[in-house]
């Protein structure tokens, strides 16, 4: 009787350039992995575009995200035995180089695992619109398979394959790529999946075109549409927020909730890329994506199961209840260089077009209008060159019927997502000690007070650890894209076609001026005299 080996191949097509890989051990790390029943293995095979400029925004992807979450799964022994990471690219370049340019950033206590990790790369060149090089790449890695079946199996030993296409390419390369997996490196009889990073086109119809081509050759139950925001912590925490914890759900409805804000900070400009930046713009690269896929989860009513496609099924739900945007249910801004002129504004940037009107911020307001989230404002603020860098979820409660203490503060629950992962409750209190005054503290579970010594694992880690599983209740369905893209496509063509200008604002600071009476005349009300600070650090 002979012996079955499973093989699992991941195919990354992805950029590079200079590597920038940043990892830490774990903690607590796995047990060394076992091997699979009946001598099974995985065999991983990276594609990653290695031969584009450096400089070239998005460029350097896998070498960046990739390559660091499969080494960060590799070294905590989240892969199984006997992995083989190929990698492949249009350049012609020595092994030695590859293996430089995969390693040169990558930070560790152990030296010895990135040299066992070196091991089990090797590297593949060809073209991503040729037959030709994608039989070569199959040849190439049904090679592998078949020699480390004979090492591991024996002689005879049948292979039972599954292939990972993780495609982190520019969306002009994502239908003759995905053609080519499909026609010439599929694995029949297999198990096929294909990661597609974003951006899933530019609106409804570009993405709408994508799908079509996707669907041409891959069924729907093997694409995986990645969005790294659905792979944090903290993100993947709120389910577990909502639907474990009874006083959650009791209050989680208009009745008690009077806004929810999104918000999405970075302290840093576009930094020579704006070139790339402006194609897309702030509401594209951050809002339409990554913030609304953490409304969805904060929206979504409790799912039949924790099953892929309950929970999905749930998204799309609150996606359906939102009314396309309109102008005036948007602030739109642009930076200008800072106050002392250290900082360039948007517009200074050499490879900006002269005069661009594409926002780098932009807030706007979201009604669900369903059973309970009518009335409820959604706002999602997203922003570059800001005064701190920061995403966090804040839910702002209701005032508190028949107040007997005068003017205070509203409840509020934020769910910090970066940096300093974290949970606090705003309540009010009374001032210890003979004074009848009532201030405002917190319920705080600071991570990395309540979880010493854990380590957060990169949502690219996270996403992939769940591909390798076939979950996909991280990953982003096909009517999810069509959904939203409704919600953002008349906004962006009414932005776009008629070049409506952002307000100006300088670079460190909050944001355009005209923010604040807007979230103001949604309901929310700020509290000036509290600062949420973590642990440790003197309230302000």
């Amino acid at each position: 009787m002979s012996v079955t080996v499973d093989t699992t191949v991941i195919v990354v097509l992805g950029a590079s350039g200079t590597a920038a890989i940043a990892t830490s051990p774990r903690s607590p790390p796995r047990p060394a992995p076992r091997p699979f029943p009946l001598l099974a293995l995985a065999a991983i095979a990276c594609l990653s575009l290695a031969d584009r400029a450096p400089d070239q925004p998005g460029c350097d992807l896998a070498f960046k995200k990739t390559y660091p979450a499969l080494f960060g799964l590799f070294v905590n022994n989240f892969l199984p035995a006997n992995v083989q990471i190929v990698g492949y690219a249009r350049s012609s370049i020595a092994l030695s180089d590859f293996y430089s340019r995969i390693s040169s950033k990558i930070k560790l206590d152990e030296p010895e695992k990135l040299e066992a990790f070196l091991k089990i790369c090797t590297y593949v060149s060809g073209k991503y619109d040729e037959a030709a090089s994608f039989q070569n790449l199959n040849t190439s890695i049904a090679s592998l398979e078949e020699q480390i079946a004979l090492n591991v199996g024996g002689a005879g030993a049948e292979i039972k394959k599954t292939r990972v296409f993780y495609m982190a390419l520019p969306p002009s390369v994502f239908i003759p790529a995905s053609a080519g997996l499909k026609d010439h490196v599929y694995a029949a009889g297999g198990s096929n999946r294909l990661v597609v990073e974003k951006p899933f086109g530019k609106d409804s119809e570009s993405c709408r075109e994508l799908s079509i081509a996707l669907a041409a050759h891959w069924k729907e139950h093997e694409i995986y549409r990645i969005d790294h925001y659905l792979g944090k912590e903290m993100v993947k925490s709120l389910m577990v927020l909502r639907f474990a914890n009874v006083f959650f759900g009791a209050i989680w409805d208009r009745t008690h909730i009077n806004n929810i804000q999104i918000t999405f900070k970075e302290k840093f400009g576009t930094d020579g890329r704006g070139g790339y930046f402006d194609d897309f713009g702030i509401i594209r690269d951050i809002m339409q994506n990554h913030l609304l896929q953490v409304l969805t989860v904060v929206a979504m009513e409790r799912p039949v199961s924790l099953d892929a496609e309950d929970i999905r099924n749930e998204k799309v739900k609150v996606l359906r209840a939102i009314k396309p945007l309109k102008l005036e249910d948007a602030v739109l801004g642009q930076y200008t260089a800072s106050a002392d002129k250290k900082e360039p504004g948007y517009l200074d940037d050499p490879t900006v077009p002269h005069g661009s009107v594409t926002p780098t911020y932009a807030a706007a307001v979201f009604k669900v209008n369903n059973a309970r989230w009518e009335g409820v404002p959604f706002i999602l603020k997203c922003g570059k060159a800001l005064d701190e860098s920061k995403v966090e979820i804040r839910v702002q409660f209701n005032n508190v019927p028949g107040n007997i203490y005068g003017n205070i503060a509203r409840n509020e629950l934020v769910v910090r997502l970066q940096p300093k992962e974290a949970v606090y409750m705003k309540f009010l209190n009374k001032e210890p000690g003979l004074s009848r005054e009532v201030h405002t503290t917190e319920l705080d579970l600071s991570y990395e007070k309540r979880y010493q010594g854990a380590k957060i694992p990169d949502a690219y880690e996270s996403l992939i650890l769940d591909c390798l599983k076939g979950d996909k209740s991280n990953f982003v369905r096909d009517d999810e894209l069509d959904a939203a893209w409704k919600i953002f496509t008349p906004l962006l063509h009414k932005i776009e076609g008629e070049k409506i200008q952002p307000e100006l604002y300088q670079f460190g600071t909050r944001g355009p001026a005209s923010v604040t009476e807007f979230i103001k005349k949604l309901g929310y009300q700020r509290d000036d005299e509290y600062r949420w600070a973590p642990h440790n650090t003197p309230k302000m």
